[in-house]
């Protein structure tokens, strides 16, 4: 972020109505429930306890004429406990039906809590497809900090962004990055329109009644804060960079002309990141410009960045770019976590520009200590407040110091270890921690072990200090 083919299960009726009747059939397993949120620091409600996801399907059919999202999700799970119920996260929408395993399941709403309760009890390793029809006219969150969130309406259709809850507004889940899955999603949308999501376009389909289904797949885990549903009248562009990663961008037809320079150094970014980092994590890339104005920010989505409006600078693209591999492969443990998003992503845009005429990371770093706004623009921000691996409340969690100090934490690294060392550390890490989840002390563990360096310091005055460094 910048600173700102479904198989439908049908239940047969008679078990159906014994589910719904009675709940557990008398199956010997003793199971519990599953908790209802994972105690995340900062949004201790988030996820849920008692299962991890490894594939969800998404069939969903929208109409922007009236608003309505019509879905069904087929979510398959491994237990890790003996389960009698489980919560998926999910926020307003009405749900129509649950199954599990085939069978109709109870369930009950309380807030963004989907309290589901199969007919047989779950066992501790069995996996389990749960399929919830709902629909509505999905609503955006409003954030701590104040930006919109979720399901939200642009000039001439709709985007579908999570960051850190709202994906819950559209699709039913396990909600915290701590669980990533694979993902099938098809986006149903009236004739005219276009519908991009993550990952590779495995079908665009005309259907009998003149709507399109696009069938998107996205094989490697992936957050669900980082899925994305775009429909509008997009142009689309394809390609491929120099390596053979295929490209697609969809850009909203106002901002087709500001869009273009940025968006052609793209596939000379992928290239330029995979030899800093390690070879690009995903199938597929590109990007989505929606119409100006659509959101406040730019979101990593995988695979697909969104920019709200034509791209302010290449810098920004190259910073979502960089979240590919810092914050989508090797995503947050838990929000406390952003620092290893966006102080990263906000290095390499430093090592861009060092690489490329501008000014050199070090510049950046001077700049941030002076003020100097005429190397960096952001170097006049609180970016001392405090403490990047300890945002304050779940409001900070974008803050200034997340970025821009979490930055100045690598390059205090880069300084004590040198160029080569910190290069290996940049791309080990990447590569270590590949399509999975790190901690911020799994991280200070890694550097000192691939360093060979004491980094105490380091950690004690840049990235857990309360002052200001000097």
């Amino acid at each position: 972020m910048e600173h700102r083919a479904l198989s439908r299960l049908a239940a047969p009726a008679v078990a159906a109505l014994l589910a719904l009747t009675t709940g557990c059939t008398g199956s010997a397993v003793q199971g519990r429930p599953g908790a209802s949120g994972l105690r995340d620091p900062y949004f201790p409600k988030a996820g849920n306890g008692g299962y991890q996801v490894d594939h969800y399907e998404l069939d969903l059919d929208y109409d922007p004429a009236d608003g309505r999202l019509h879905g069904t999700a087929v979510i398959t799970a491994r237990a890790e406990q003996g389960l009698s119920a489980f919560n998926l996260d999910l926020s307003g929408l009405e749900v129509e039906e649950v199954t599990v395993q085939g069978a109709g399941a109870r369930y009950n709403r309380s807030g963004n809590e989907l309290t589901v309760r199969p007919a047989e009890d779950l066992e501790k390793g069995e996996v389990f497809r749960t399929e919830v029809d709902y629909s509505g006219k999905p609503k955006a969150l409003t954030d701590a900090d104040g930006a919109k969130e979720g399901w939200i309406t642009t000039g001439d259709g709709a985007v579908g962004v999570g960051e850190p809850v709202g994906s819950m507004t559209w699709f039913p889940g396990n909600h915290h990055p701590s669980d990533k899955a694979a993902y099938d999603i098809t986006l149903t949308v009236p004739k005219g329109y276009e519908a991009v999501s993550n990952g590779e376009l495995r079908s665009r389909t005309t259907r009998p009644d003149g709507r399109t289904a696009f069938a998107w797949h996205s094989p490697e885990p992936m957050a669900s804060y980082l899925a994305t549903a775009v429909v509008g009248k997009y142009e689309v562009a394809t390609g491929r960079t120099p390596s053979g990663v295929p490209l697609y961008n969809a850009v909203a037809p106002g901002e087709a002309a500001a869009s273009a320079a940025k968006l052609a150094r793209l596939p000379e970014m992928v290239e330029w990141a995979g030899a800093r980092f390690g070879p690009y994590p995903f199938g597929t890339a590109g990007a989505i410009v929606l119409p100006a104005g659509s959101l406040t920010y730019a979101l990593e989505t995988q695979t697909r960045p969104v920019f709200s409006g034509a791209p302010s600078s290449e810098e920004l693209v190259l910073h979502e770019l960089a979240h590919q591999w810092f914050g989508d492969s090797v995503s947050p443990a838990s929000w406390k976590d952003m620092w290893l998003n966006e102080g990263f992503a906000t290095y390499a845009e430093w090592l861009w520009t060092e690489d490329h005429g501008g000014p050199t990371a070090q510049e950046h770093f001077d700049a941030f200590l002076t003020g100097d706004t005429e190397v960096d623009a952001e170097a006049g921000s609180d970016w001392y407040a405090f403490a990047p691996a300890a945002p304050p409340g779940p409001e900070d969690i974008s803050g200034d110091p997340v970025y821009h100090r979490g930055a100045m934490v690598l390059h205090r690294i880069r300084q004590e270890v040198g160029d080569e060392k910190f290069s290996a550390l940049l791309g080990g890490w990447a590569a270590e921690h590949r399509h999975g989840n790190a901690t911020t002390a799994a991280f200070t563990a890694y550097a000192q072990e691939k360093t060979g360096h004491d980094l105490k310091k380091v950690w004690d005055v840049w990235l857990y200090g309360q002052a200001r460094p000097r």
